[in-house]
């Protein structure tokens, strides 16, 4: 448990939460009553605010309606404890040593406070068993006053007083042990559960609705509000609701969230909005007596403000509510309602962010979808005039009377159609729908298609003074591909190693069955690649900004090319490479 809170002192009486304990109590006190020969028991407990409640009371009714529930100072008590006779478990303090005001904190029974004779009971007596925890704590009092005899007792009468005292003391004290640790395990159970059910929600509502119920029940609440705030402090979305009807904030409890909220997170501490307390400092006067107007309004006592936050930011508010005659709210219920505000608030926090990431996943997925839409368009759009433009180039090439700056024109035309044709049909295979009839899985030589790109490139090999050579098995090695699509791999696999190794470099391409895979290795002696720029290789347009390979001329397309026909195909490709000492790219295809 953290540091207790900031609780103002309350200044009325309430009722204990416990109505058990309560009634053990009183069975107590009737029964000290009846075998002891007084007229008036009473048990007292200690607050945490440092005040003692008068928690049953056995005796005429007028002292009944005046003293239960009422609230005394225990220091003067203890105070008064000190000056009295000692009996042994019971205190007794004749009335020339009084020192507490009972016409301010007790009531004094009727008749003459003058020449009473000795051994005849004062009104203004007092005999007082003390209940003590094991470290000597104050827990309460047992008293009794008015003796069915009307004399202070004698001896033997003590001796008869003092077992039915220590009896009874026993009994009190396990009772209000009973109740503080019923509290404190009710309070941690509600903790535990606003922990147990924040984990793995998806959304600051689905937080609301997994532990707002718990916390209601685990305070004895009688509903659960709660107000969130935006990044500028406001009020944001609808108040959320748990245990009671769906009600509209008023203006004085918008500002007490939007206002307060902050600066009790900056403190960490909580607040009671109850007619007899200390109206927060950010109301004014006319907004308070609104607050409980609306309080009251709802059949509402008392409000515990509880500010949400997550580190230096605060989220909004939250706020338990009881009826009139509820418990007040003890500095247990106060500290562990903090500690929740925490929980929950970095609930809220985690809820905030995961949504937040949903948002810009599905925003993404739209924008690639789009992405991918319009480069199909534009690529289907920019096909057939590419194929009239090299078609009618085509035609005027093979016309006899051109001059030779024509011809040289025409060429240039046919060598840029024709790169461009190419930017297309891989703009085409790269954004091709997974699920169309190319994407069919057929058996497929690997070995064939390699023997095939190496003997389309072996004179752009030789003419750079690379050596290309290729390690096939003596049989087939049969992936499950589309064959067009593995030609293309082979071919930019293979296309890429020849363009990014210097002359004097070594290309090999190998093929080979492991397990329930086919196995595609081009490894080269090439310029390499930078650990940091390994990452990005198969994304679109990615270009290396190493000078070597920037001098290259390429459009980026080609490992992504790759990359997206062997994911397409259930496979998987993986890079070996360091700068400046080549790569190996491995291909991974379901074996047929």
């Amino acid at each position: 448990m953290s540091e207790s809170p900031d609780l103002e002192r309350p200044v009325r009486a309430s009722r204990w939460s416990d109505t058990q304990s309560r009634d053990a109590l009183q069975a107590i006190a009737e029964g000290v009553a009846e075998v002891a020969g007084f007229e008036l028991v009473g048990v007292s407990v200690v607050r945490d605010d440092g005040y003692l409640q008068i928690m049953v009371l056995v005796g005429p009714e007028e002292a009944r309606k005046l003293l239960i529930d009422s609230l005394a100072p225990a220091a003067p008590m203890i105070e008064q404890l000190a000056l009295a006779e000692d009996w042994g478990t019971l205190k007794f303090v004749p009335h020339d040593r009084l020192i507490l005001d009972l016409d301010r904190w007790g009531w004094v029974a009727a008749g003459p406070r003058e020449g009473v004779p000795a051994g005849r009971w004062h009104p203004q007596d007092q005999l007082i068993a003390p209940l003590t925890a094991a470290d000597g704590t104050l827990l309460g009092t047992l008293a009794m006053e008015l003796p069915r005899d009307g004399l202070v007792p004698g001896p033997a009468q003590r001796e008869m007083l003092e077992i039915y005292a220590r009896q009874a003391a026993r009994a009190v004290v396990t009772t209000l042990e009973r109740e503080r640790l019923a509290e404190q395990l009710r309070l941690a159970g509600a903790a535990a559960d606003v922990v147990r059910l924040a984990v793995g929600t998806q959304s600051p509502d689905q937080v609301l609705a997994e532990c707002g119920r718990a916390i209601t029940r685990g305070f004895r609440a009688e509903s659960l509000w709660l107000q969130r705030l935006g990044p500028d402090r406001r009020c944001e979305g609808p108040l959320y609701v748990d245990g009671g009807p769906t009600v509209r904030l008023p203006p004085g409890l918008g500002v007490l969230v939007s206002a307060h909220a902050p600066r009790a997170w900056e403190r960490q501490c909580v607040a009671v909005i109850a007619p007899d307390r200390p109206v927060p400092g950010v109301l004014t006067g006319e907004q308070h007596a609104e607050v409980i107007a609306f309080l009251a309004d709802l059949g509402i006592e008392s409000l515990l403000f509880v500010p949400l936050g997550a580190g230096q930011e605060c989220f909004g508010a939250l706020g338990l509510t009881r009826r009139q005659g509820g418990a007040e709210w003890s500095e247990e219920e106060a500290a562990t309602a903090l500690d929740i505000g925490r929980d929950l608030g970095r609930a809220l926090a985690n809820a905030r962010t995961l949504e937040r990431e949903h948002q810009l996943i599905a925003e993404l997925q739209q924008v690639t979808v789009y992405k991918d839409r319009l480069l199909a368009t534009v690529s289907h759009e920019l096909k057939n005039p590419l194929s009239a433009i090299l078609g009618y180039a085509e035609i005027l090439a093979a016309e006899p009377g051109l001059s030779d700056v024509a011809r040289a024109s025409v060429a240039a035309i046919e060598r840029g159609g024709g790169r461009l044709a190419r930017v297309v049909d891989d703009l085409l295979l790269l954004h091709q729908p997974i699920d169309t009839d190319s994407a069919a899985p057929e058996p497929v030589d690997l070995g064939r298609a390699v023997a095939e790109v190496v003997d389309l490139n072996r004179a752009v090999a030789a003419g750079r003074r690379l050596t290309l050579r290729t390690d096939l098995p003596g049989v087939p090695v049969h992936a499950l591909a589309d064959v067009r699509d593995v030609d293309h791999v082979v071919a930019n696999l293979v296309g890429n190693a020849l363009k990014y190794t210097p002359e004097g470099g070594t290309i090999a391409v190998s093929v080979e069955r492991l397990g329930d895979e086919a196995v595609l290795t081009c490894r080269d002696t090439g310029i390499g690649i930078a650990a940091a720029e390994q990452a990005h290789l198969f994304e679109e347009f990615f270009r290396s900004t190493d000078p070597a390979a920037v001098a290259q001329p390429g459009t980026g397309l080609g490992l992504a090319i790759v990359h997206r026909v062997v994911e397409r195909h259930g496979g998987r490709i993986e890079l070996e490479s360091e700068l400046g000492h080549g790569s190996t790219f491995r291909v991974f295809l379901p074996a047929g």
